[in-house]
């Protein structure tokens, strides 16, 4: 599976880049703290898989990076994408790393 760091991800905001992120946590916790990605809950990616690029890098992420390594390998078997990210270490990694003002 393919990983990025915060910092990588930091850089790509920065930078400008043509990317999308995915987050995969519930809407509470999206409404608590959110890195500015789109809200697509674990749960939904079944049916909105669709919302999701395959023309461009795309990073999903949760609060560790389990769910979004779930959804990165149904998305990868069941839908043949291949460029996927896994936010190494979600978004605690985030708060811990890039944003401390984040409460997660």
């Amino acid at each position: 599976m393919n990983t990025i760091s915060v910092e990588d991800l930091r850089t790509l905001q920065n930078s400008g880049a043509d990317y999308q992120l995915i987050d995969v946590r519930e809407l509470h916790e999206f409404e608590n703290a959110n890195i500015q990605g789109i809200l697509i809950p674990l749960g939904e990616i079944p049916a909105r898989y669709a919302e999701i690029s395959k023309d461009k890098k795309v990073i999903i992420h949760c609060r560790s990076g389990v769910r979004s390594a779930n959804a990165i390998s149904f998305l990868e078997q069941n839908f043949g994408y291949t460029n996927l990210y896994n936010l190494e270490g979600g978004i605690i990694a985030w708060a811990n790393e890039i944003d401390d003002s984040l409460i997660i």
